[in-house]
């Protein structure tokens, strides 16, 4: 069971866990972009590329017999932090329909570039599956 950590006193986090402790077979998933499995790109929508990143998080995680519900830890790499703004509300959507819940350590950092020139975000996950 992935239990989320909440130091006594802090205020809870919106939309992500402060720490997650766990027990298990881990499975670390590699930054997933915004194409799909023939790594062709359908848009260059920032929400809908993060919405494919996601649902390609949830593929690599069934290889594995692992559900979004074991993710304890994601990492967003964004090339532009006001167009991640911008796109929260589908974003937020997208991590509804597909991932589900927020007790999950995450971080968030804008870089310079992706290595695939039309990516515009690349998110990276750990999960784990309990004993």
């Amino acid at each position: 069971m992935n239990t989320p950590l909440l130091p006594v006193g802090w205020k809870r986090p919106r939309g992500y866990a402060n720490g997650v402790a766990a027990r298990g077979q881990q499975i670390h998933v590699a930054g997933m972009i915004g194409w799909d499995e023939h790594e062709i790109f359908h848009t260059d929508d920032f929400a809908l590329q993060a919405r494919q990143a996601l649902a390609n998080v949830v593929e690599v995680l069934a290889a594995a017999g692992a559900t979004p519900h074991h993710i304890v830890r994601m990492t967003w790499y964004v090339t532009n932090r006001d167009e991640y703004r911008e796109a929260l509300p589908g974003i937020g959507a997208a991590f509804r329909e597909l991932i589900g819940h927020y007790d999950i350590a995450m971080t968030a950092v804008q870089v310079v570039a992706l290595m695939e020139e039309r990516a515009k975000v690349e998110i990276e996950v750990t999960a784990v599956i309990p004993d």
